[in-house]
């Protein structure tokens, strides 16, 4: 019987230099996609895939992402005195109980795999995921979820996977696939960032992994990668050459990257015209927008 992945890892150590002037005190991850936090979105989805323990790989200056996960008791009996009880029960959601999260210095930035690297004293000899709240992802079952199910059918390593124009690849870990299953993908090579005519395919690796501990073992090997720092594709590939399976997982659903502007502003109107809430009123809004841009041209 496969033992339940019930650790997970959230590299958030980056500087968020591309959002400055915003980060130089707020950590990126705190930066709010509608009325939540990007790293509350990673915490709720880690939460439905069963994850139990949550391992944040941070540097300094993330204090407020910590604080963020404590109990605000003062704020609560405010809310409660003033019968405010929809915004108490949206506040237990950032509440994480005692022991179930903690927290690792990344001293300096060395790369991805450098920062899970980090948390390997947490996570043992056990399987273990890592969601990168940089991708964000819309899906009607959450894309870690739906992972999950897949690894307890194959077991291995899983990454999850998205096609993207050739001429993009060059900003990914890319695929080279020996067998085709439709969701899954049975994986021979993994290539860090290539040039568009040397990938081997469009087929991207996004930010949500399912990883044996033989992984961190292979980053104890501390070697340097594209960049000249320690890449976490590089030891899942290590694995392949090892002979032990690696599979791309094709999600269901939409994903977005937060970790840029553009990104940012697409995810924001999609997740705002998603909400019952907000609908009529934003979709009034970007239609006026719109009328007026065709005006002006």
């Amino acid at each position: 019987m496969k033992r339940k992945v019930t650790k997970a890892i959230f590299p958030v150590a980056g500087l968020g230099t591309r959002f400055l002037p915003a980060t130089k005190s707020i950590p990126k991850e705190i930066l709010t996609l509608v009325d939540r936090p990007l790293i509350q979105y990673a915490i709720d989805e880690a939460r439905a895939a069963g994850i139990k323990e949550f391992i944040f790989v941070t540097s300094r200056g993330k204090s407020a992402l910590e604080d963020y996960f404590d109990d605000a008791p003062e704020l609560e009996t405010s809310l409660r005195k003033k019968g405010k009880t929809e915004l108490l029960e949206a506040l237990k959601t950032t509440n994480m109980d005692s022991g179930a999260i903690a927290y690792v210095r990344q001293n300096r930035p060395m790369g991805l795999g450098h920062a899970v690297w980090c948390a390997r004293r947490l996570i043992g000899n056990e399987s273990f995921a890592v969601i990168l709240t940089d991708d964000v992802i819309a899906a009607e079952k959450p894309c870690l979820e739906q992972m999950m199910e897949a690894h307890s059918e194959t077991g291995g390593n899983i990454v999850a996977a998205m096609e993207v124009p050739h001429d993009k690849t060059s900003s990914y870990g890319v695929l080279d696939i020996s067998e085709d299953m439709g969701s899954l993908v049975r994986v021979k090579g993994m290539v860090e960032k290539p040039a568009p005519d040397v990938a081997p395919s469009n087929l991207a690796v996004i930010g949500r992994y399912i990883l044996t501990p033989k992984v961190m073992q292979n980053l104890n090997k501390k070697k340097e990668g594209a960049g000249g720092e320690i890449q976490l594709t590089d030891a899942i590939a290590e694995e392949i050459d090892n002979g032990n399976p690696v599979y791309g997982f094709r999600f269901r659903g939409q994903r977005y990257d937060c970790g840029s502007k553009a990104g940012f502003l697409q995810a924001t109107v999609a997740f705002g015209l998603a909400r019952p809430d907000l609908r009529d009123e934003f979709t009034d809004f970007l239609g006026d927008m719109m009328a007026m841009r065709d005006a002006a041209e």
